[in-house]
């Protein structure tokens, strides 16, 4: 890294304050991961004259290609095992990939040096500033949160707007400020992993769909890993200059608006599935309604859409459709903008998603559901379910979910890696409910739920694959475990277990 054997200790404070009009040419930056974000990162950066190293321990040929690319660009790329492993000397930022943990050597070595460790969204919240400026609505959560961000995105488009869904939900910040588009504002998913890595956001509005159990894997090293992965959603409300927007079920939610530092002006804005008060968005009469941007919000309210426009229909998407409708209120979208966007979204697969119906049957995918709580969601929408769950729990535990569904479960079927765990539980609190755990690795595990669970299933039920773990043990993705699924079930003629010509 040009010689340099320690980093300039006065550069690193200069960091603390850095925006796209820095000397980036005196930066000597290692962008660790070179995923969707890392690629961003470091050709942003090299745009800026900054001196960059991009390190992986992937050999695959996208990660070549995207390294032959960077170094074209003029980084230094080293990829492979091992690549990842030290901090290299000299070095005066880090930019790491969503995911990366505190504890990882390169990570920790960082830290205890003063080098300053940043996300992408970090980076491009300061390159934005101080001429290019777009407003962020963000949205965090446990569950929901790429949902919320596309409904956010089609609200604001509905009414008019330039608006791009960006940051978790797939598309890097800094990519579609590169864009040939004067965007007015930007619809931003934030997972706590990349809040974790964000100190200077300060965003218009922010909303906080929910707090429950998740990734405390990732926290394992905190005493307390529940309340660290807590404190990072909760940095998305400081400096909020607009709204914060929480969840009126959900207390914990309400406490980090109420723990926030926020900028002179900005309000608290609940969402309920219940009537709102004052300052709330909620729901009256099958109307989703805004009690929190209008003058006579102490007396009446204004409807912004119809239940029926939002889709799926399930109780938690109702949640998702009042958080979008409350950050884009708080923009000053038109009440009929909110409405007509919910109409206009086409949600992606592997959300509550009815792939086939057979023989009184409905087969339903839900791979989206990557833990508990997700699983809840889908799961309050039917009244009789064979379940299919299983994969990697993350730290997480099924004793609320099957207490809480024990009644409508025909049966279960249990795979993936921490199967045994979750039929341990069913058996300890559900003892009544027939389970079937499946121990093959392979994909084609899931083929032999669904048979299984055709054999279950009565008319009048729902097949649900809602696994409430992530899919990663034997899928590439959640999208592959619910494509598997779909093809599976499609195959099933009636509730018997017979198949369809296309079937073995």
């Amino acid at each position: 890294m040009g010689g340099r054997t320690v980093s300039d200790e006065d550069l690193r404070a200069q960091l603390r304050t850095a925006d796209r009009t820095f000397g980036w040419p005196r930066v000597h930056a290692v962008i660790a991961g070179l995923g969707t974000s890392g690629y961003a990162c470091a050709d942003a950066l090299l745009e800026l004259g900054a001196q960059v190293v991009v390190l992986d321990d992937a050999t695959d040929e996208g990660h070549k290609d995207k390294g032959g690319l960077l170094e074209v660009l003029g980084a230094e790329v080293h990829l492979g095992p091992g690549s990842t492993a030290a901090l290299p000397a000299g070095t005066d930022l880090v930019i790491v990939s969503p995911g990366w943990r505190p504890s990882q050597p390169l990570v920790a070595a960082a830290l205890a040096t003063g080098v300053p460790v940043w996300g992408e969204p970090e980076l491009a919240w300061r390159l934005m500033h101080p001429d290019h400026v777009i407003p962020w609505l963000a949205v965090t959560g446990t569950n929901g949160k790429t949902t919320t961000t596309q409904m956010t995105e089609a609200i604001l488009k509905a009414d008019g707007l330039r608006a791009a869904a960006v940051g978790n939900i797939g598309r890097p910040i800094l990519e579609a400020m590169a864009d040939e588009v004067d965007y007015d504002v930007f619809a931003v998913e934030l997972s706590s992993f990349q809040l974790h890595w964000s100190d200077s956001l300060a965003l218009h509005s922010a909303a906080v769909l929910n707090l429950h159990e998740d990734h405390l894997q990732w926290y394992a090293d905190h005493p307390d890993p529940f309340a660290a992965y807590g404190a990072d959603k909760a940095k998305i409300f400081h400096g909020v200059t607009g709204s914060c927007v929480y969840n009126v079920a959900d207390p914990a939610t309400e406490k980090m608006v109420q723990d926030a530092e926020v900028a002179e002006g900005a309000r608290a804005i609940g969402f309920t599935l219940g009537t709102p008060g004052p300052s709330m968005v909620g729901v009256v009469d099958d109307l989703i309604v805004d009690r929190a941007f209008i003058e006579q919000r102490a007396t009446s309210a204004v409807e912004l859409a119809k239940l029926t426009d939002v889709h799926p229909y399930a109780p938690h998407n109702i949640e998702n459709a009042l958080a979008a409708a409350a950050l884009t209120r708080s923009f000053g979208v038109h009440p009929t903008s909110v409405g007509q966007g919910l109409r206009d979204l086409v949600l992606g697969g592997h959300r509550i998603e009815t792939v086939h119906q057979a023989g009184g049957i409905r087969w339903v995918d839900d791979s989206k559901a990557t833990n508990p709580h997700a699983a809840n969601s889908s799961m309050r929408a039917f009244d009789h379910i064979v379940w299919i769950a299983g994969g990697q729990a993350k730290g997480t535990n099924f004793d609320h979910l099957v207490t809480t569904h024990r009644d409508r479960l025909r049966g279960v079927v249990v795979l993936g890696i921490d199967r045994a765990m979750i039929a341990g539980t069913l058996a300890r609190l559900a003892p009544q409910v027939p389970v079937v755990v499946l121990d093959s690795p392979e994909r084609s595990v899931m083929a032999q739920a669904v048979d299984v669970a055709a054999t279950m299933a009565q008319p009048g039920d729902t097949v649900l694959m809602a696994p409430g773990c992530a899919s990663l043990d034997i899928w590439p993705g959640y999208a592959a475990r619910g494509d598997d699924f779909a093809a599976a079930a499609r195959r099933i003629q009636g509730p018997t277990g017979t198949q369809g010509p296309a079937g073995r």
